[in-house]
């Protein structure tokens, strides 16, 4: 499959439920949801959809 995240490694971007800055640690695609999930480097132990996240 091609890679067609919206975020990258170590990108800048606003949570939307907070609206706090963060910052994109590692992205993975989930097959069975078929969308990519993202980690933070603010919350490692939490995974965020794309959905939730937007660009500044």
């Amino acid at each position: 499959m091609k890679n067609t995240n919206k975020f990258s490694n170590d990108q800048q971007v606003r949570l939307k439920s907070t609206g706090e800055l963060v910052t994109i640690k590692k992205s993975m695609y989930v097959q069975t949801m078929k969308r990519f999930s993202y980690t933070l480097k603010e919350y490692p132990n939490t995974f965020y959809f794309e959905e939730e996240i937007e660009s500044l």
